[in-house]
């Protein structure tokens, strides 16, 4: 209970991103487990909910991951369906959200609009939707386009690709707002520049009217990073932000502000939107131990093939004969090389070789060090008392409404968080200590969406 006349600490906000996704995921080691059974899942999921964490983000892959033309070890080997994921654990948990990456290239918005409402009605009002766009050919072959996404109303180029992002979105909200809250439903007609569809919505209005919608700065299958698109699109469609680590307490000021300051143009108050950026942490009883962990994280996630395959990406040549424990090769990068599938190129890989090889000359690395060396840091590094007092300064200095943990490990990546630094947090009188409502918009501090008949 705040004292009177004290004031009031700022509240942060905490969700969770299931490991599987990305290069902060360790794949093998002691305490890696299963990354697609149900177990795994419901073992970070009840901690969230333990830990009173405002969401659970699961990532979505469209296709397995290859390398010359071959699966390969070095990521996911399968993923779950997260909707399906989702639906599963709203039966096992209490009061945690359950957030879904879902594409807008290869979905249609009344099939994918009807599976968030009833992930909604299932949780009680407790969905999400974390909504990227994919454009690759790659990913494409998969489903009818055949390799071509504009045949599946992808996009030639970025913008057109947020473009039709924005109107799913839109046409999404449409849909969930064709049924009134008091339980009729209407015919609805959304005719625009990508979807045309009419007829009757077959999902009643759900308890959050409609699910919290989540829109990612460096969203899986989007090129770029946190950019005037990306925030110009949050500000204008998105209940939250997940941007990218912030780097510098400055630089998370900078992207902060300018996103909130968006919202007017769009008749939205600065609290509509969360700001929350992806971080990742390595945890210690001294400093001195939380560093020794954190480079051990960082040696699991580059193994010796992992090393050759980012070397190739910034080589753009095939370096399979090299040793990664040897030095770095003498020959240049192939500018015109291809990324591997899926991933997005590098926009010049001159510099980045050049980086390296600098980096590799004044430390005397080999291939895998200096991967290991210039590739990944964690956002957060310390004691559980340091890293609480770190994330409350961001906070505090208006550089993140809170944060988007991305623990290193499956099942058990999150568990010390929990256990240890959350209670620091609510000590600190920055983090609740009961969910006070049954809802992710409760949770979240969002107002309930105006219904538009």
């Amino acid at each position: 209970m705040t004292a009177p006349g004290a004031r009031q600490r700022r509240q942060m906000h905490l969700a969770v991103q299931a490991p599987g996704a990305g290069s902060a995921t360790v794949w093998a080691g002691p305490d890696s487990g299963s990354h697609i059974g149900f177990p795994s899942f419901r073992h970070l999921a009840a901690t969230a909910d333990r830990g009173l964490f405002d969401f659970l983000l699961l990532a979505e892959g469209l296709r397995l991951p290859e390398h010359k033309g071959r699966i390969h070890d070095l990521d996911a080997a399968g993923r779950p369906e997260p909707l399906t994921v989702l639906s599963a654990l709203a039966a096992v948990t209490g009061r945690i959200g359950l957030a879904a990456t879902a594409d807008t290239t290869f979905h249609e918005p009344y099939e994918l609009a009807r599976r968030l409402a009833s992930l909604d009605h299932l949780s009680d009002g407790r969905a999400a939707w974390h909504v990227v766009a994919s454009s690759d050919a790659f990913t494409g072959e998969n489903f009818r386009c055949g390799g071509r996404p504009d045949r599946c109303g992808g996009r030639p180029d970025r913008s057109e690709g947020l473009a039709r992002a924005a109107e799913f979105v839109t046409t999404a909200r449409e849909l969930w707002d064709s049924w009134t809250p008091g339980g009729v439903p209407r015919p609805f007609a959304h005719h625009g520049r990508h979807f045309s569809v009419s007829g009757t919505f077959d999902v009643a209005r759900s308890p959050q009217g409609h699910p919290v919608v989540i829109r990612s700065g460096e969203s899986a299958g989007d090129s770029g990073g946190d950019s005037h698109e990306e925030r110009e699109f949050a500000a204008s469609a998105a209940d939250v932000f997940l941007a990218g680590p912030p780097g510098t307490p400055e630089a998370g000021q900078a992207l902060y502000a300018d996103v909130k300051r968006r919202l007017a143009a769009y008749g939205r108050r600065p609290e509509d939107l969360k700001v929350m950026p992806g971080v990742t942490f390595a945890l210690g009883d001294t400093d001195a131990e939380a560093q020794e962990n954190a480079a051990e994280i960082r040696k699991q996630q580059v193994s010796p093939q992992g090393a050759l395959f980012a070397l190739e990406q910034v080589w753009g040549r095939d370096l399979s004969g090299h040793d990664p424990d040897g030095p770095l090769p003498d020959v240049d990068p192939d500018p015109a090389g291809e990324a591997a599938p899926g991933r997005a190129p590098i926009a010049d890989r001159l510099a980045v070789a050049a980086r390296w090889r600098a980096v590799a000359e004044a430390k005397g690395l080999s291939i895998r060090q200096t991967v290991i060396e210039t590739t990944g840091r964690q956002s957060f590094i310390g004691t559980p008392a340091s890293v609480a007092a770190q994330m409350d300064e961001l906070v505090t200095a208006g550089a993140a409404d809170g944060f988007v943990l991305r623990p290193h490990f499956t099942p058990g990546g999150l568990d010390e968080f929990a256990d240890r630094v959350v209670p620091l947090l609510q000590e600190r009188g920055v983090f609740r200590t009961e969910y006070t409502g049954a809802t992710l918009r409760e949770h979240l501090g969002l107002p309930l969406p105006v219904w538009k008949g």
